[in-house]
C-alpha cells in the first residue's frame, strides 16, 4: 500500500462510520416484532404441558374469563400495533417512534402467546359471544365504527391519524394511545380479579403496571408538545 492509499484509509473508514448509524437504525425494531410474532406461540406452547399452570385448570370452557380475555385483548392489542405502526410513518420524531416501536414489539409479542394459550387449549380464537362479555358487568360496551371495546380508536380516527404528520400526527396518537392503555388496562385488572389461572394473571397484572406507566410517560410527551390527554371530538 502505499503512503497516500495509508492516509486514505482511516479517512474512508471514518466515512463508513459516520454512515453507518443510519443503516442501522430501522432493522433492530423491525427485527424484533418480527421475532416477536414468529417464537410468540411456539415458545408457549413449548413451555410445557399444561398452559394453565394448574392441574385445576388445564383446559378452560369456551366462555371462561381465561378463553374471554386472551381473545378480547389479542384484539385490543392488534389495533395498538396498528396504530404505532402508522406513527411511525408519519413522524422522524425519535422519542415517539421509539414508544411506537416498543408498543409493537410487546403488543404484538404478547399477542402471540394468548392466541398460542387459545390454540393449545383447542379453543377458537374468534369469539361468539359479545366482547368483553366474560368480565359480567352487567352492560355492554355500545361498539360503534370500528371501536369494538373500550378506548379502541374508531375508523374514522385511524383515518384521521393517517392524514397528519409531524407533531400533528404525534399529539393525536399519544392522545388515541392514552385512551387505548386505559380501556387495556381496565380490561387486563378485570381478568386478574377474575383469574383461575396463574399464568394468564401474571400476564395481566403486568399489562397493568406497563400501560399505567406508559400512560405517565405519554402525558408528559403531551405536555412537551403544548397538548393535553384527551381524544378531540371527530
Amino acid at each position: 500500500m502505499t503512503a497516500r492509499e495509508e492516509d486514505a484509509a482511516p479517512e474512508d473508514a471514518a466515512v463508513q462510520e459516520e454512515n453507518a448509524p443510519k443503516r442501522r437504525l430501522w432493522w433492530p425494531a423491525a427485527l424484533a416484532a418480527a421475532v416477536a410474532l414468529a417464537v410468540g406461540v411456539p415458545a408457549l406452547v413449548a413451555s410445557g404441558t399444561s398452559a394453565s399452570g394448574s392441574s385445576s385448570l388445564s383446559v378452560p370452557a369456551d366462555d371462561s374469563a381465561e378463553a374471554g380475555f386472551a381473545r378480547d385483548m389479542a384484539t385490543h392489542h392488534q389495533q395498538a400495533v396498528d396504530l404505532s405502526f402508522i406513527v411511525r410513518d408519519r413522524t422522524s420524531d425519535e422519542p415517539t417512534r421509539t414508544l411506537a416501536f416498543d408498543i409493537i414489539n410487546t403488543q404484538a409479542n404478547q399477542r402471540g402467546m394468548m392466541m398460542g394459550w387459545l390454540d393449545q387449549w383447542g379453543l377458537s380464537q374468534h369469539a361468539t359471544a359479545a366482547p368483553m362479555a366474560w368480565m359480567k358487568m352487567g352492560h355492554e360496551y355500545q361498539a360503534h365504527d370500528g371501536s369494538l371495546m373500550p378506548g379502541m380508536a374508531t375508523n374514522t380516527q385511524l383515518a384521521k391519524l393517517r392524514s397528519l404528520s409531524g407533531r400533528d400526527a404525534e399529539v393525536f396518537y399519544l392522545q388515541l394511545m392514552i385512551e387505548h392503555h386505559k380501556g387495556g388496562v381496565e380490561m387486563a385488572q378485570g381478568y386478574v380479579d377474575a383469574a383461575r389461572n396463574d399464568i394468564e394473571k401474571r400476564l395481566a397484572q403486568s399489562m397493568v403496571v406497563a400501560q399505567k406507566s406508559e400512560v405517565e410517560l405519554m402525558t408528559d410527551m403531551l405536555k412537551e408538545r403544548g397538548a393535553a390527554p384527551g381524544v378531540p371530538a371527530s
